[in-house]
């Protein structure tokens, strides 16, 4: 697994109960997602001076496994489980660094996507083969 996000859950991002609120999550996901791609593709927002193509969202699920709380400290790791034709399927684990446990999963699949044209480009050979570098065994998911 890759470290593609380290975090801390203020306050600020908690929600009237004192948990991390969805938004934060889904937040901190999102910004290892750029780590991810960026460290198999080599990819950035500004990559694509010319705003042709980039990776779009098209499933995502989250589990919440433990609370988390202000003060937390968040790491987030990352698998490629699986490259389609047009595709990559990545798994995330969150922990709390502090209790040691399991925070939060999400599994999120990304599309090569043309961005003129608003639809999913095939992956190249070359795309593949960076991706191959990083594919882990698909594994069941966390219970």
């Amino acid at each position: 697994m890759l470290v593609v996000g380290k975090a801390v859950a203020h306050p600020w991002k908690c929600d009237v109960i004192g948990h991390l609120t969805t938004r934060f999550y889904v937040g901190m996901f999102d910004d290892a997602s750029y780590h991810l791609l960026f460290t198999v593709f080599g990819f950035t927002g500004a990559t694509d001076e010319s705003g042709a193509t980039g990776w779009v969202d098209v499933r995502n699920v989250i589990e919440y496994k433990a609370e988390v709380g202000a003060g937390d400290v968040l790491e987030i790791q990352a698998s490629l489980v699986k490259i389609g034709s047009k595709s990559i399927t990545v798994r995330y684990r969150m922990t709390n660094l502090g209790k040691d446990e399991l925070a939060a999963t999400m599994e999120c699949i990304y599309v090569l996507f043309d961005m003129q044209e608003r639809k999913g480009l095939l992956l190249t050979d070359r795309l593949r083969e960076q991706a191959a570098k990083y594919l882990e065994p698909e594994q069941d998911p966390v219970p």
